[in-house]
């Protein structure tokens, strides 16, 4: 009989998003007439802009005929969309060095298999659970978390010799954005470190600062060190409809002077026949002048929810970060543990956050609050 994997032992007993929806059902199960506000998953609301939801409509129908019928893409992806992915976003890059995928999520775990699990892996804590989870899964024994706190800044001093380190900017749960004095400290600790850098930017869209960098690739040097994960989700509201992109740029190397994006794409062939054809023309609608102009209505819409909820929490004297170039609030909560917030702000306040401590260890005593709602059911609760 197959014995159990050892790393599945080191996973927690659940993951964090389906634990929330458990107590949520629970507790409507005994309150069957209550209406929650569910700030908590940060799942998008609105529907997608006419132009890119006409786009899928157009893709899924050119399915029934002779002329428009595809079968299987190449699992790098349309040409067009990366190429409008790339002339967009990474001019100083190629449509070579831009993979499609079915969601960041997804990607995340498929490059984690590229480095096996012998390697030194920092984490900023507290942080997306699937990068813990998705080292554990492939073996890593050494994973340092780097305490990400109010008191430093969210900017946690980086140890000597790691060969992977995740950055999310801005940074879910925190909703802190770096600086690009920031993220060049971070190149350049990789470029002397030869470390490869693990980049989560899914919420670059909502960075209001002009001034802030937009993609690590803004900084001189990144292209050597950075592989850089995207998502549609929450930027163009496809959660449900699954697609994302990664950059791996040619200059990306192994210690040995080898490729990294060839062993990825011989990877992707491998286990990925390629994201949906028909989320594909929904995102090149997505990367046109019309849908680029109506995805920014969304965005907006989002930040004025976090300026509400954020003005609402600091003038019930919380300590608030994030909200402004993020769609997350960081909300403190001092001395309290933050499963007994949750259960508080579900119970008392009728309203669904995520509690802090499922992010990691520095998130215990905060909560996160997401801008995704409709805002009648945001200013009802103002």
């Amino acid at each position: 009989m197959l014995e159990r994997p050892p790393q599945f032992k080191e996973l927690r007993p659940f993951y964090l998003f389906p634990e929330i929806n458990r107590r949520k059902e629970a507790f409507l199960k005994e309150n069957p007439t209550v209406e929650l506000l569910s700030l908590g998953i940060g799942d998008t609301v609105l529907p997608l802009p006419r132009v890119i939801a006409l786009a899928l409509e157009k893709g899924a129908a050119e399915l029934g005929t002779l002329e428009g019928y595809s079968g299987y893409g190449k699992e790098q992806g349309l040409l067009e969309l990366r190429t409008k992915i790339c002339s967009r976003l990474y001019p100083k890059l190629s449509p070579e060095e831009i993979y499609i995928s079915d969601g960041a999520k997804s990607d995340l775990g498929r490059l984690q298999n590229l480095f096996g699990g012998n390697v030194r892996v920092g984490i900023q804590d507290p942080t997306y659970p699937v990068y813990v989870d998705g080292s554990i899964l492939q073996g890593v024994k050494n994973i340092e978390l780097l305490p990400c706190t109010p008191q430093n800044g969210f900017f946690s001093e980086i140890p000597e010799g790691l060969d992977l380190l995740y950055i999310c900017n801005p940074n879910n749960p925190t909703g802190r954005a770096y600086t690009r004095e920031e993220l060049k400290v971070l190149v350049d600790y990789a470029l002397k470190n030869r470390t490869i850098i693990l980049y989560d930017g899914a919420y670059f869209s909502y960075i209001q600062d002009s001034a802030l960098p937009r993609t690590i690739y803004d900084i001189p040097g990144a292209e050597k060190v950075a592989i850089e994960i995207n998502s549609f989700s929450k930027m163009a509201g496809f959660s449900g409809v699954r697609l994302g992109w990664t950059v791996i740029p040619k200059e990306l190397k192994f210690q040995c002077g080898y490729p990294i994006k060839e062993d990825y794409h011989r990877f992707g062939c491998t286990v990925f026949n390629g994201a949906s054809n028909i989320a594909q023309k929904g995102g090149v609608a997505v990367f046109t002048d019309e849908g680029w102009a109506a995805i920014q209505e969304s965005i907006q819409y989002t930040m004025t929810n976090a300026k509400l909820l954020k003005e609402k929490f600091e003038g019930e004297g919380y300590r608030v970060h994030g909200g402004k170039n993020a769609p997350y609030l960081w909300i403190e909560t001092p001395g309290r543990q933050s499963w007994d917030v949750f259960q508080e702000f579900m119970e008392k306040r009728h309203l669904i956050i995520t509690p802090g401590a499922g992010y990691g260890p520095s998130g215990e005593h905060c909560i996160r609050v997401s801008a995704f709602g409709f805002r009648k059911s945001i200013t009802d609760f103002i």
